[in-house]
């Protein structure tokens, strides 16, 4: 999987995303006409956010299902939000002296498009583009994710990763010190060993990523474990990475452990908590403030993880600091 975000603010940049995102295209074989797709769907939603949205970021991920691969983006922007979202997608309806054709031609050449907008709370646009149909998506789990770096930061040093089995899922979100390359480097080998260690308790899985982390500068780094059976979670972490589990207006929060994996763990312990279907766990770095309320949000109940996730970014991110924010529904 990989993950690209990267900061609006000009139009200069609609033509080094829209290169970016072709570039990620081609590495997931679209042919000609899909990357064109993606180019066009890059070059509206952009051109939209620097028009109207007084700039923001563009996210964007891989994604995989039955076989078929796929382009998420997410366009986040900082603008006021939209009254009436029909209205301005009807094709020559324009605030900015355009053709008005770019929501609705986004939403034609999506495969998969929902947008979240208001006013007072800006607008977030997805977009999704697959290789070939994917069919019915009948996975256990709906997931979602913005991976955010530093501003001034070309790489993250935050990370995430999940892993499914017979049995279960184990998600893990990984925060390395400090910024930069190295930081990226220690929690992109947290996410290495979760993909080597499948279905192994979270308390284990732990500690073979502290043993891994030796060689790195380190992180905090939360292992969550879902067991299908029970409709449990075990959840094992060390350092400031937050996760709960929000079922309807109730908050169930997680017990993390002071300290740095790969150097400095006095302590780790697993907890257990049950995750009903239908509910949400949020977990995220310290990118995000820990002072945050999903009954806020009321119209993203029904929304995609991932709308979640960058909602939550767009309204309670530090912009100081790397950011991950994962959202995963049980379904």
């Amino acid at each position: 999987m990989q993950s690209l975000a990267f900061p609006i603010a000009e139009a200069s940049q609609v033509s080094s995303t829209r290169l970016a995102l072709t570039r990620l295209a081609r590495s997931l074989d679209f042919d000609e006409t899909l990357e064109g797709r993606v180019a066009l769907l890059v070059t509206e939603a952009v051109t939209n956010m620097v028009r109207h949205g007084g700039g923001g970021t563009f996210a964007a991920r891989t994604l995989a299902r039955n076989g078929s691969l796929g382009v998420e983006m997410l366009a986040i922007d900082n603008g006021p939000g939209m009254a009436d979202f029909a209205a301005s997608a009807r094709d020559g309806v324009s605030t900015g002296g355009t053709a008005g054709t770019g929501l609705g031609a986004i939403g034609r050449l999506s495969d998969e498009f929902e947008v979240s907008t208001g006013e007072g709370r800006g607008t977030i646009l997805r977009s999704v583009v697959w290789n070939r149909p994917p069919g019915e998506d009948d996975e256990h789990y709906q997931v979602g994710a913005v991976v955010v770096p530093k501003p001034g930061e070309s790489v993250c040093g935050d990370a995430w990763g999940m892993v499914t089995d017979r049995d279960g899922a184990t998600f893990l979100v990984a925060d390395g010190l400090g910024h930069g390359e190295e930081a990226s480097r220690a929690a992109a080998s947290a996410v290495d060993v979760l993909h080597r260690n499948r279905g192994i308790d979270a308390i284990r899985l732990l500690d073979l990523v502290h043993s891994r982390l030796h060689a790195t500068r380190g992180a905090a780094v939360a292992v969550i474990r879902h067991d299908r059976a029970s409709g449990e979670v075990s959840f094992a972490g060390v350092g400031n990475i937050a996760a709960s589990i929000h079922d309807g207006g109730s908050r169930r929060a997680m017990v993390s452990h002071n300290g740095i994996v790969g150097h400095n763990v006095h302590k780790s312990a697993e907890f257990r908590y049950p995750w009903p279907r239908g509910a949400l766990l949020v977990a995220h770095s310290d990118g995000l403030e820990s002072q945050w309320d999903l009954g806020a949000l009321p119209d993203l109940a029904g929304s995609h993880p991932a709308v979640i996730a960058a909602a939550l970014y767009r309204r309670h991110s530090r912009k100081r600091d790397d950011t991950a924010v994962l959202v995963v529904r049980r379904r």
